[in-house]
This record gives C-alpha cells, structure tokens and sequence, in this order.
C-alpha cells in the first residue's frame, strides 16, 4: 500500500461518519478463501463451461437446465439501468459538512446549518450534463455539483451546478431545453457537446438563455478539476428562523484550491488521450490524502425585502450581485472517502430538489417549483418507486410510514397496520414543535394565469455584467469559444442570428464573432453596454489567500544519464508540499542516473513518454544531466512534450543542460533563460513567462531552498512552486508568445 494509501485509510478510518457505518450493512469484502455461489447461495464448481452433451472429445448442444449458466447469463443481460436524461457521466465520493458555528441561527432553525457540534455525511456526484454515460469528461459543459446531506432530520438535497444561473426560467421549458441541447434526432450527433445547430437555434430564439450562454462559453465550461469548481445551488429557496421570519436564500461552494481550468486546445485533446481525466484526478487527489474541501456560504434576503431589486430574485437566470446581497461563509464541506463501488453508489444515487428538512422551505422560483416535481418523477423512472431505500440513497435518521410494497420494496415493516389514523396509533404525524415538517404560511393572492412576472422579461443586464467582469485573457477565451461552437453549425440562420443577441450584450463581442463566423457585422449596438462589473465572477476573483500546489501534477522528464540527486532534492521539495511527481521516461522501468551517482538500479519511471501527454499534468521538470538531455533532445516526443506545455501557459522548470534543451532545441520564443558565464556551476534562479531556470540545484541548493510558496523568491524550487500555484502563465498568451510555438 502506498503512503498516499495509508494515509487516506487512516484517515477515513478515524473520520467514519454515521452514513459509512449504515453503508457497512451492505458492503461485502471478499476474500480469496470465500467461495463462489449462485445468487441463491449455492456453491458453483464451474463457472467456465456451459453444461452440454460430449463425449469427451466433441462439444454437443449445450442444455438450458444449466440454472447457473442460465442465471450468470441473465443477471449480465439485465445490469443495465436507463442513464439519466441529462447527468449521466458523473463520478462521487462520501465526505462530511460542518457549520463554523451557530451565526445562521437569524436565519434558520435548521441543526445542519446551526449547530457547530454535528458532522453530517454527505455524498457528493460532479457530472457533465449533455453527454451520455460514455462520453469524455473534459468537453465543453456545465458540471452537476448535487449534494446528498445525510441529517439527523432526514436528507437534504442541493441539487445545483458548477455554475449559478441556467438556461431557462420556467421549468416547462425543460423538455425543449434538453431536446435542443441533446445530439440531434436525426444522426445522434454531436456527443458531449453543445457545438450543434439545433442548440444554438435554441438560445439564439431565447434570449433568457444569453447569460447561462456567457458562462458556459467562459472558461468555467472547461474546469480543470471538480476539485476547483464552484458549486451553487442555482435556485432560491428559503430559510426559516425559529421566531418564524423568512428569508430567501442562495447556496454557494467555493474551492480552497481557487477556480481553475484547462484551456481549450488542452480540454479537446485530454477529451481523446484521458476521457476518464476529472474522474480519476478526484480520486487520485482523495487518495494521497489531498481532500477536497469548500467553503460554504449564503446569500440571504429578508422577505420584506424581496422586490427592493431590480430583478427578480426568483429568476434562476440571474444572480444576486455580491455588492448587494454579500455571502457570508457558514462552514465547510470535506471529501474524503472514494466510494466501494461505482454502480451502487455513484450511478444509484438520486437527488431531488424537493428533499429539504425542517427549517429550509422552498420559494415561487418558477424553476424550482417544475424541478421538485421532475427529480422525483426520474428517479422512478430509473430506479422504481422504493428508490429511497437503496443503501446510497436511505437516511440515517429513523424511517417510519405507511408506504407499502411496489418492485424492489426492502423493508420489512412489522405491523399488522398500514394506514392513518389506526386503533395502535402507529405511525402518528409529528407536531411541529416537536420536529414536525411545517410549510410556512405564505399569504398568496392573483389570478391563474400562464405569464412571467414583469421583471422576469429583462435578459441582457446580468448578461453583460458577467462580460464586463473577466480579465482581459478570460474575454479572449470566451470570443474563442463562441467561435468555434458557431462554426460547428452549419446552418446560416442559425449562427448569424445569435449575432443579434451578442449584439445586446457587448458591441465590440458581436462584431468580432460575426468577422470569425461570416456572420452580419453590425454597425450599432443592439443596446448600450453600461460597463457595470460586479465580483465573483472572473476566475482571478478566488485564488487561495495563501498559495498552494497541493495536488498539483507534475512530470519530471528524464533519460538515462540525468542527475538524480538534483532531481530527487527538488522532487522532495514539490512533495513536502503535497504536490505530485511523476517521473516520465524512455520506457516504464528503471532509468539510470549519471556516472558516479550511486541509486541502485536507478530510478523507476512511473511512465513512457508515449504513454502519457503534457495534457495530463499542470506543469514540467527536466533536471539537468548532459547524456540524459542529448537523448530528450533527439526525441520528438519529448520536444512536443515541452512545447505543447508552453502552449498551454504552464509552468516549466529546467537546471543545466535541460536550459539548454530549452534554449537551443525547444526553442521557446522570448523567454529568458538562465546563460552560464562559462559552465552551469551557479544557481542563479532565471524566471520569465512562467519558465525557472538555473544553473545548477544541488544539497547546498536545497538546504538554502527552504520551499516557500510566494512571489520573488530565491531558490529554485520555490520559484517553480509560485509558478505552479498561479496555475497558468496568461501573460505568455496575451502578449502572442504561445502562438508562436507549433503544439
């Protein structure tokens, strides 16, 4: 077992919350010595052949009394559940919410959310919402962040996104959202992306969508992690305190490790080299003892207050701007348990908006009120009505009704009663006071009627706000993903009239999309762009208060005759502070240092250079060694290698002769790199455009490298790790330096 390994089962060991121990009821570890059986418990000798008619030389028919045949056979023909509409690729994993302490108490009377002694199991599943279960994780998308709060007083649901508005306002839209969304009808194409005419028609013929439409666009369509996601409730619910006042709320996640992402080029190729890239990172990060973690915060608004805005805040399509309703931090979410199996627990947990518990109610978000119907209804749908009662998806919390029966009931209900009211008084309803779930009451009055409310008819102010807040670079990678999505289309109609509705946005966008796409230049804005910006919503506005690389991945590049003592001092550095080092090699084996260094046989490669890309790694080491570095430079796989990472903004760092790799066969364009005088003797430390380069990293070297992660720092390894935990190096973008190089 690895450290990572040992870390992570102790950890978890000590943090086993009461939804692990309810799910050990159903968890079978298996050992060498169990024997097999049929599902009926009946020890099978032969699960290789069919029984059949021979003798002994020549296979006759095989006989359908064969019950273990016939059952093994059966049980594999029927292992297939219908995929989820929409979120069908995901990956999950268990962990625990703690609030700070009882601050909410103004707000809510809800224990998960006042009382600072619990720790509440959670399950949590990220997902990808256009493609089907087989699709690749990295495209272009909105991410699921659904939260499963197993309480006290019975499960709670945030069923939300990585992004905190969506596509429509009332739920009746669903169906046509979704259709319009999905690969179309006639050819079943495109798969696991929104590059298709028939979505673009969709959001260009609604213009509630524009928003959702900038978001997804940005680079928060591309995360680079789960793990660096922002997570949001998308709807407005509300909170009830115990003197009975109502607020609305919203929900947010925000990552200790900030919100990060890929770039495009990168996304499309790791979608073919990687598709499972998300998934496996998770894992990877909760396993070497890295969990995840976010904040969690809310945004209240006092009833009285509900219409003091101008928007309304029951729109799902819009956002509560922080300068006017600020989120105030509450507690912690932690992930820190993989899960057993992936089928039991990852694609048969089931969420429902409309899963809440006493103290949360819900709002008149028209959005909502169509979810809280639709959730439950799918997961009939998919799973058969005693859902509820898989082990995933049961409470912790005592169960006690008269439900009864149906296909897949587990429960065993010991009464000779199963209805309400009853001469034992089993199954009594809860007055409130007592914990009983209460709606508030909410005075209503107006007519029925199919409309909106007149603030609901506003499209394009938040849409331009969102615009008007992105860094420079993060507006370039926007214009370019609305450029390619458009040139998938084929249809005229389509791309060029989504030139209008950019045209409401921001003058300058529209015209730059319409040059790339052929579409109509216009010659004066659909309608002014005011200019207003708001915070928390540029990716810049969530870097870490203090810089980290924990998780980071980073690949050392080495060929036989590299200096393995440097290398190991500045691999050591990177893990101390919990970054992960791969070597990568001419073969998976051992690589052997330079003359006169003695490591046994060597040091092993965790992979080839063929076997992995730059894609997968967030940035690149090649230490120094004069063989070693002849033989990277021969290698075109390694050149690529180095250029597609500095295509890709990421952080590069070389010592000795691998400057020289740099300097004169990579070939890097307007980079500074460390110049010897005369040898490579001085650790001078070089840093340009997010490339470290020094002369030499020896003990002495590492001894004064103290790793600190911060801006202007001496050593080596300390420069690389500030590098690395800025992410990416945009200025090498913006100022046309990546363009350059052929990657």
């Amino acid at each position: 077992m690895s450290f990572g390994k040992s870390v992570e089962k102790a950890f978890t060991t000590m943090t086993s919350t009461r939804k692990i121990g309810d799910l050990m009821h159903d968890i079978q570890e298996p050992r060498p010595s169990d024997p097999l059986t049929t599902d009926h418990g009946v020890k099978v000798s032969d699960t290789d052949n069919w029984l059949r008619i021979t003798d002994g030389r020549h296979n006759g028919p095989s006989l359908l009394e064969d019950q273990i045949g016939r059952e093994k056979v059966h049980r594999f023909d029927h292992e297939r559940i219908p995929e989820r509409v929409v979120h069908a690729r995901g990956a999950g994993a268990h962990g625990y919410f703690k609030v700070f302490d009882d601050r909410a108490l103004k707000y809510t009377f809800a224990p998960v959310l006042t009382d600072s002694s619990r720790t509440t199991p959670v399950f949590i599943r990220f997902s990808t919402v256009q493609g089907s279960r087989g699709s690749a994780d990295t495209v272009r998308d909105v991410r699921g962040f659904a939260i499963k709060f197993y309480t006290e007083e019975g499960n709670w649901d945030i069923v939300g996104n990585d992004i905190p508005v969506f596509f429509i306002q009332d739920a009746i839209k669903f169906p046509d959202f979704v259709h319009a969304v999905k690969p179309e009808p006639h050819n079943e194409v495109p798969q696991g992306q929104t590059a298709h005419n028939n979505f673009w028609d969709f959001v260009g013929l609604q213009p509630e969508s524009s928003h959702m439409v900038m978001w997804a666009m940005s680079d928060r369509g591309i995360p680079r992690s789960f793990r660096m996601m922002q997570g949001f409730g998308v709807n407005t619910f509300t909170l009830l305190n115990a003197s009975g006042e109502r607020h609305f709320v919203k929900f947010h996640f925000i990552p200790e490790l900030g919100v990060h992402s890929l770039v495009w080029d990168e996304a499309l190729k790791i979608g073919g080299q990687d598709p499972d890239f998300h998934r496996k990172d998770l894992n990877e990060a909760i396993e070497n003892g890295a969990y995840p973690k976010w904040k969690f915060a809310i945004q209240t608004i006092p009833q009285s207050k509900e219409h003091n805005f101008d928007f309304d805040i029951l729109d799902a399509t819009k956002i509560w701007p922080q300068e006017l309703v600020p989120l105030e931090e509450i507690g912690e979410l932690v992930l820190n348990r993989v899960v057993d199996e992936f089928f039991p627990e990852t694609e048969q947990v089931a969420f429902c908006t409309s899963h809440i518990v006493p103290g949360i109610g819900f709002s008149d978000d028209p959005l909502l009120q169509g979810r809280n119907f639709s959730y439950f209804d799918t997961q009939i749908s998919r799973l058969g009505i005693n859902w509820e009662e898989l082990p995933i998806n049961r409470p912790v919390c005592p169960v006690l009704n008269h439900n009864r029966d149906g296909k897949g009931r587990h429960r065993i209900v010991k009464s000779d009663v199963n209805y309400w009211p009853n001469r034992k008084d089993i199954g009594r309803p809860v007055p409130p006071e007592d914990g009983g779930y209460v709606e508030y009451a909410q005075r209503l009055e107006g007519i029925k009627k199919r409309a909106r409310g007149e603030k609901f008819q506003e499209h394009f102010s938040q849409s331009q706000i969102f615009y008007n807040s992105l860094a420079a670079y993060e507006k370039v990678h926007l214009l370019n993903a609305i450029c390619f999505e458009l040139s998938h289309c084929e249809d005229p109609v389509v791309y060029k009239s989504y030139i209008d509705v950019l045209n409401n946005i921001d003058f300058d966008l529209a015209k730059a999309v319409a040059v790339k796409v052929n579409g109509e230049v216009p010659t004066a804005p659909g309608r002014p762009n005011p200019g207003k910006k708001s915070k928390g919503l540029s990716q810049l506005d969530f870097l870490p208060k203090e810089p980290t690389i924990v998780s980071r991945r980073i690949a050392i590049l080495i060929a036989d005759g590299f200096n393995a003592i440097e290398m190991q001092a500045v691999r050591a550095a990177l893990t101390s502070a919990k970054a992960v080092c791969y070597v990568i090699g001419p073969r998976r084996n051992y690589i052997h240092p330079m003359s006169g260094q003695d490591f046994g046989q060597g040091v092993f490669a965790d992979h080839h250079f063929e076997s992995q890309r730059s894609t997968l790694f967030d940035a690149i080491y090649i230490p120094s060694g004069e063989e070693h570095a002849k033989t990277l430079a021969k290698c075109g796989r390694v050149v690529h290698w180095v250029r597609e990472a500095f295509g890709h903004l990421k952080p590069i760092a070389a010592v000795g002769e691998g400057v020289d790799l740099l300097r004169d066969v990579v070939r890097l364009p307007g980079v500074d790199l460390f110049v010897p005088s005369h040898n490579h003797g001085s650790d001078k430390v070089v840093t340009s455009y997010g490339i470290v380069t020094t002369g030499k990293y020896s003990i002495s070297s590492a001894v004064t490298d103290a790793l600190q992660i911060a801006p202007d720092t001496r050593g080596f390894a300390s420069n690389f790790a500030f590098q690395i935990s800025q992410h990416r190096c945009y200025e090498r973008e913006s100022e046309g330096l990546s363009s350059q190089v052929a990657f």
